[in-house]
């Protein structure tokens, strides 16, 4: 059936809502959106599904959750897990408790239980409910950072996790097996809830959340004597956060909070933001001013979903707050767990960071001062998830952190997902100490990068939209792969590996990632976003100063972009 045919049977076949085929109905006549809606079906991937809201194949809407559930179900029902039941949480974002309830109404039809949050909550608390309540799966709707227009679905295992190999492929293959959306079953909320297949859950899960966060500090005493003096400005971007941070942020202990009103409460809009992403300079525009008129030590701000953490801090010599990578603050937090934790004789002697391969080669020295096993994973913090879990299993190491560099990290083993709500609270205990031995958290960064190197990292994105745009970031990912340059500039290709070869050549599964170790401590890997139609080009390197950090990166982007894109 091609697009067109796809397009005229949803109209036709009174399935599908009155609403639904009205508004195909009102793009009758432009080709090019037709096709776009129904070339394809809005993949289940790896990470579950991501799209434009609306209706059609390759859209988000009730017909395809409830046909991707349908296939998680039959994989549920096939691991013999049903009795255990399915965590439910959603996000701010347009559709999203609609979108939460069809997936639920699904598995009931399905004799699958589940627990569904009485209102929107962040990722890491699904993650952190999935384990609390011994769930065999759990469903977060959200697109994360995408803009206002996308919604998603996240799908996570037993373990807290997002499905890693082979439990993702054979998920995926599932879903693909579900021939018709109406082969898809449902039932009514009032049937559900008669039969105990729907619970709504809530402040319990709040409750035990919390105190798992608090025991990621190390120096409550230093929060305590600091409390009444450190400034803090928040913004939620409109999002999850708001609730869990200002209450974490509260119980500890800070007094001085400052939360941007323009963005403190839910907008599916996002209103006062181009693009609800802390990597967006532009979306601090209004935290930044209101820190100016507060003074504030530290500026943060969790994404929709409050996974993922921008800040900045002032710095001391200029008074201009200054933006941090998630490579930095990430490492922030890192080097002060490891240090602190050592100090106290708390740190364990099988203690292990992970970080992908993309990430920041800041952590080799740090990791090597601290004597902390440094593990690599691919792209996506559920391969950081899945070393918990064998930690746990084998016995073998302790996770102490774990981080990526798209603005994501870990404390704790509370959750298997980044987490922005602990991250919050782990920099305010570093703002707090920083500002108890007379520095700013930005003069701690330059601390750090005088004793273990000026790292700095860049990345280039390239979008490229539509099933045109598909095929042209496959043909690069193909030239570069059969083509690979012997150098950058005047930085020679040290090693070149393929993901795609497999663990026997990278040690790692296979994924469509390609990599260049370079000379110099420097590198780049380029790889297709696993979420949006884009081409992404890392890269980082190490410098003498800030300066030569920022001149190298400059240097080499020019030279990865001219030569890969």
């Amino acid at each position: 059936m091609d697009f067109m045919e796809a397009y005229k049977s949803w109209i036709e076949d009174d399935y599908f809502d009155e609403e639904t085929r009205r508004e195909l109905k009102s793009i009758e006549g432009d080709r090019a959106e037709i096709e776009d809606r129904f070339y394809k079906e809005l993949e289940f991937g790896t990470g579950g599904l991501r799209g434009v809201i609306g209706a059609g194949l390759n859209r988000m809407n009730i017909y395809t959750v409830r046909k991707a559930t349908q296939g998680l179900a039959n994989y549920i029902k096939k691991m013999g897990t049903a009795d255990r039941g399915v965590a439910i949480a959603y996000d701010c974002r347009r559709k999203s408790p609609e979108f939460a309830d069809v997936a639920a109404l699904c598995l009931a039809a399905n004799g699958i239980k589940a627990y569904v949050f009485d209102a929107l909550r962040p990722t890491p608390e699904l993650s952190y409910a999935v384990r609390k309540l011994h769930c065999t799966a759990g469903i977060m709707v959200t697109a994360s950072h995408n803009p206002p227009e996308y919604n998603g679905y996240k799908a996570y295992w037993e373990d807290g996790a997002q499905m890693t190999s082979p439990k993702d492929t054979d998920v995926i293959a599932e879903v693909r097996a579900v021939e018709k959306f109406s082969d898809a079953k449902t039932m009514s909320m009032e049937e559900a809830k008669k039969a105990g297949l729907y619970e709504v859950i809530g402040s319990e899960i709040d409750d035990a959340y919390m105190e798992e966060l608090k025991k990621q500090i190390i120096h409550p005493d230093i929060i305590k004597s600091m409390a009444d003096d450190i400034k803090i400005v928040y913004t939620p971007f409109c999002g999850t956060g708001n609730v869990p941070v200002r209450r974490i942020l509260k119980e500890l202990g800070f007094r001085n909070v400052y939360v941007v009103p323009e963005q403190e409460k839910p907008d599916p809009d996002f209103n006062t933001l181009e693009y609800p992403n802390p990597e967006d300079p532009k979306a601090f525009e209004l935290a930044l001013k209101l820190a100016k008129e507060k003074d504030a030590d530290i500026v943060m701000a969790t994404d929709p979903d409050a996974d993922r953490l921008g800040i900045y801090a002032k710095d001391t010599k200029s008074g201009e707050y200054v933006g941090f990578t998630g490579n930095m603050s990430g490492m922030l937090i890192a080097e002060y767990r490891l240090r602190e934790l050592k100090a106290m004789g708390k740190l364990p002697d099988n203690a292990a960071l992970v970080k992908t391969i993309v990430t920041t080669n800041l952590a080799d020295p740090i990791c090597e001062d601290y004597k902390v096993k440094l593990i690599e994973v691919l792209t996506g913090f559920k391969y950081i998830g899945e070393q918990i879990k064998w930690f746990e299993e084998n016995h073998t190491y302790e996770y102490v952190f774990g981080l990526e560099e798209s603005y994501g990290c870990l404390a704790g083993t509370h959750a298997r997902d980044k987490d922005a709500v602990v991250a919050v609270m782990c920099l305010a205990e570093v703002a707090a100490w920083c500002k108890s031995k007379g520095i700013t958290v930005w003069d701690q960064m330059v601390n750090i990068y005088e004793k273990y190197g000026y790292y700095k990292e860049g990345i280039h994105t390239v979008t490229l939209k539509g099933i045109d745009g598909a095929e042209q970031i496959k043909g690069i990912m193909e030239r570069i792969r059969k083509e690979p340059p012997a150098s950058f500039g005047g930085l020679k290709v040290n090693e070149f590996r393929d993901y795609k070869k497999g663990p026997e050549v990278t040690g790692l599964p296979v994924s469509d990632v390609l990599y260049f170790d370079l000379s110099n401590n420097s590198w780049c890997c380029v790889r297709p976003s696993g979420t949006e139609p884009k081409i992404k080009f890392y890269m980082g390197v190490k410098g003498d100063s800030l300066a030569d950090a920022e001149k190298k990166l400059e240097e080499l982007k020019e030279n990865v972009v001219a030569s890969l894109s």
